[in-house]
């Protein structure tokens, strides 16, 4: 169901299209009756079957008290109303609800707000059966979130229609960090097999034939001592991409002077370029302003696009840094050079937000034209090109630059290297 977008960035208890959830497809569950009544002469909270009684929120002193409360509620609160043969409809909706749905909530349509059918059907029917319900349900959009609706029933209005009190509980963080324990075991499994097996070898090796051969045990502890670095550089990767995973619906709020963190990179990589034989030229001309961002987790960014350049530059040639401000998301997507371009990753960013573009450009062998697609998976590499790393680079560069509500494009040919661009939002000047 398509709602409008939610607080944090994502979009709120609604989207169009349907993904199952972890575990299952959504379920909706009723809930049991729980008897209720007046406990030492005071009006109980809950009548039988799950009820709120009214004549709490009504006593004297109490309903300005309630409505604050309601009103500060961190989650969406609806209440809502329908009588037989006439479709529900929302009747009042706290702050929370407000800021998500965007709309004029009072007397609006239900499925105004609300349009995933297993939503619709679980309050339908707590309607019509006065019994309380609850579903959860998945959002679709750059950032899937995932809910979980409450529905309560109240007593009738004096003209027989039925009123439930909804509450939306943003169930997120809770799935995301349960996905990511799948996923960690799942690629950490499959991409540790293959050094921990060649280990074991060698070690098998050492104890038997190559028991007495110096020349063969020095060359067999070298290799050992590189699959070592290389399952330590591989979790490290992992815990990394995890973390980012984690945090990734909260933007950050920080500014961060993105020409300086660049320079900052290329400083730090100058051994590695030195090594190589490979020069880089930075260009940013006018100065670029601030970024809003994370500086820590935009270094990362900067040098695992600027390593990748490195490692990919044949001896004598060079990597190009450009930096650009550019007034909107359609601008930092223009293609910058011949060849194939492709964006990995747009922001939801509105109409009238600038941004700043970090491109950079090797002068390797190009990427075809199929490959494209898929850089940014976990694990994947190109057939045919080598680079000795995890296989995660690109991947943590897409999360960082997702957290950071920004875009990915890539540009090649095949021959005449690529160019990674990744752009940020500009940070707010201060009046």
């Amino acid at each position: 169901m398509g709602a409008p977008p939610a607080r944090a960035h994502g979009p709120g208890p609604g989207g169009p299209g349907r993904r199952g959830l972890p575990g299952g497809a959504p379920g909706v569950r009723r809930l049991s009756r729980r008897p209720g009544g007046p406990q030492g002469g005071r009006p109980a909270a809950r009548r039988a079957g799950g009820r709120m009684n009214p004549e709490v929120i009504e006593r004297a002193g109490a309903g300005d008290a309630a409505q604050l409360i309601l009103e500060l509620l961190p989650e969406p609160v609806i209440l809502v109303r329908g009588g037989e043969g006439e479709p529900p409809e929302i009747a009042y909706g706290n702050q929370a609800a407000r800021e998500i749905f965007r709309i004029d909530l009072t007397g609006a349509p239900l499925g105004a707000a609300l349009r995933r059918p297993e939503v619709l059907e679980a309050i339908e029917e707590a309607l019509a059966t006065a019994e309380a319900a609850e579903v959860a349900f998945e959002t679709i959009g750059v950032q899937p979130r995932f809910w979980r609706a409450f529905a309560k029933p109240l007593d009738r209005e004096p003209d027989g229609r039925q009123r439930l009190v909804v509450v939306l509980r943003d169930e997120t963080d809770a799935r995301r960090t349960e996905r990511m324990r799948a996923d960690f075991l799942a690629n950490a499994s499959h991409e540790l097999r293959t050094p921990l097996a060649s280990l074991a070898g060698f070690v098998e090796t050492l104890r038997t034939h190559a028991k007495d051969d110096a020349q063969a045990r020095d060359k067999f502890l070298g290799i050992m001592a590189q699959q070592a670095t290389r399952m330590a550089r591989l979790v490290d990767d992992l815990l990394s991409l995890s973390r980012i995973e984690l945090n990734e619906h909260i933007a950050p709020s920080g500014k961060v002077d993105i020409a300086r963190t660049v320079q900052d990179v290329s400083d730090a990589l100058r051994p590695l370029t030195e090594e190589r034989g490979v020069g880089v030229t930075i260009r940013a001309e006018p100065p670029p302003p601030s970024v809003t961002g994370d500086r820590d987790q935009l270094v990362q960014v900067i040098q695992n696009l600027v390593d990748n350049a490195i490692k990919y530059t044949p001896k004598g040639g060079q990597v190009r840094i450009d930096l650009q401000l550019v007034a909107s998301s359609e601008a930092a997507r223009a293609p910058s050079r011949p060849g194939v371009g492709l964006s990995l990753l747009s922001p939801d960013g509105g109409d009238g937000q600038a941004y700043v573009v970090v491109r950079v450009t090797d002068a390797g062998p190009g990427i075809a034209r199929q490959h494209l697609p898929r850089l940014s998976e976990r694990f994947y590499r190109v057939e045919g090109q080598r680079s000795g790393g995890t296989g995660l680079g690109l991947a943590i560069v897409k999360h960082v630059v997702n957290r950071h509500r920004g875009g990915l494009v890539v540009e090649s040919a095949e021959g005449e290297g690529s160019t990674f661009s990744v752009y940020l939002p500009v940070a707010p000047q201060v009046a």
